[in-house]
């Protein structure tokens, strides 16, 4: 008989706390010359959506890994998170980002 999978804590009704990404592993906190930033790696397999990444103005296509960062502080929201390369966002220090004309 196959082994049963056990519910997830979310299945049951529990929520995570606020700010729980970071110490869960879902996100990481990034400190830089430009501020804190909360990061989060996305794996091909769960990119469905085209994004333009603010690093190169390039569209990243659905299925290509990427990450997603957003600002740490309070005042960061939702709208605020942006889907980056990652080797944008790691060279985002000697370029900045592009502008859309």
């Amino acid at each position: 008989m196959p082994r049963r999978n056990r519910s997830s804590r979310r299945s049951r009704g529990h929520s995570d706390p606020p700010g729980a990404g970071v110490v869960t592993g879902w996100a990481r906190s990034e400190s830089a010359p430009d501020g804190e930033w909360l990061v989060r790696p996305v794996p091909g397999a769960h990119a469905a959506k085209v994004y333009r990444c603010p690093g190169c103005d390039q569209e990243i296509r659905p299925g290509t890994p990427h990450l997603v960062a957003w600002p740490a502080d309070e005042t960061g929201s939702v709208a605020d998170r942006r889907h980056w390369h990652r080797a944008c966002w790691e060279a985002r220090q000697r370029r900045g980002p592009t502008r859309r004309r």
